[in-house]
């Protein structure tokens, strides 16, 4: 049964469901700069039955990117959508030399940046294009959190190239930097951004401005990388090759370990996230629908079991405005 309802990704006018699939878990293990990236291992059998589950239940919007597995994600969307690519809408993003090979990926020199930019983001392109088996992609977006605002600009002038071309509908970038922001979306043609936002962080001016702007918001991270299901204690651990072990630029996250502060926050508000039946996954999804219109969750998985979770939060819908008033009396804090 589908069970999806729609957003628009801001001024672009594309239409998705209100929750997209992040697809960077499914593309297994790989390393950035070589430092392990992917969430473990995977089943890619396992992971085509769970992206089929969540289209068969109203997803049509899924992200990935060229760095997630070293192209692995994306190649498992190509065999995923073969012959329905027309009911979906695909999302990817671009910034770094990938070799699949090897399973690694790099800057694309010793810094961020690279005198030959324009090249680089049409090879990028290309390279996505082929691995994804499809003639476009309909959001196409900068990866490179840093990146110098007037790096961008200059990438921004062949992102306009490729929508006059008809091979990107629409673009962005995944930043959480509100001058970069206000900077790069003064073209029309830029009609989303990536941030990474949920019920316990965020940053809640680059979140007004989508609002201003009218800038699709797409959720990264709106699970705390796992920490929001309730699922996981002080005494946690994950393994080598799981990017949790490695992310200290994440707050949930210290020593390869969740912090005690994100666990007593969400235990705290567990009662609110789970009123109604909700499960604490589906209560912070509901979370970010009710905290802004323009956002659109795209929370990752690695099973069939993950996908229904999440997506019956689309049967629960967002949460009330009494209940967003609740979390913040409890986190004492303002919005």
């Amino acid at each position: 049964m589908r069970t999806s309802f729609a957003r628009l990704l801001g001024r672009s006018g594309i239409e998705v469901s209100a929750m997209g699939m992040g697809c960077w878990a499914v593309g297994g293990p790989w390393n950035f700069n070589g430092v392990p990236a992917g969430w473990s291992g995977v089943d890619d059998t396992e992971s085509l039955r769970a992206i089929q589950c969540a289209f068969d239940l109203g997803i049509n919007f899924y992200d990935t990117a060229a760095n997630y597995g070293a192209g692995h994600s994306e190649r498992l969307l190509a065999k995923a959508f073969k012959g329905k690519r027309d009911q979906v809408v695909i999302s990817t993003k671009f910034g770094y030399l990938v070799d699949e090979t090897a399973k690694e990926v790099n800057h694309y020199d010793t810094s961020e940046e690279d005198s030959d930019l324009a090249s680089r983001v049409r090879e990028s392109l290309e390279n996505s294009l082929q691995r994804l088996e499809t003639e476009y992609v309909d959001v196409y977006l900068i990866h490179v959190w840093g990146l110098k605002i007037e790096r961008a600009l200059a990438a921004r002038e062949v992102l306009e190239e490729m929508v006059k071309a008809g091979k990107i509908r629409t673009y962005g970038w995944s930043t959480d930097r509100p001058d970069a922001i206000r900077a790069f979306a003064t073209s029309p043609n830029c009609g989303v951004i990536q941030q990474q936002f949920s019920v316990l962080d965020g940053n809640d001016e680059l979140m007004d401005l989508c609002k201003e702007l009218n800038l699709g918001s797409m959720i990264r991270g709106p699970l705390g990388m796992g920490l929001l299901t309730g699922k996981f204690a002080p005494t946690s651990t994950f393994a080598n090759d799981d990017v949790r072990h490695h992310a200290q630029w994440h707050p949930g996250f210290k020593d390869g370990k969740p912090t005690l502060e994100w666990l007593d926050q969400l235990a705290a508000i567990r009662d609110v996230l789970t009123s109604g039946g909700r499960s604490m996954a589906q209560g912070a999804i509901g979370w970010l629908w009710a905290r802004s219109p323009m956002t659109v969750p795209i929370p990752g998985f690695k099973n069939v079991a993950q996908v229904e979770e999440n997506c019956k939060a689309l049967e629960f819908g967002p949460l009330s405005k009494d209940q967003l008033h609740q979390i913040d009396t409890i986190l004492k804090r303002n919005l």
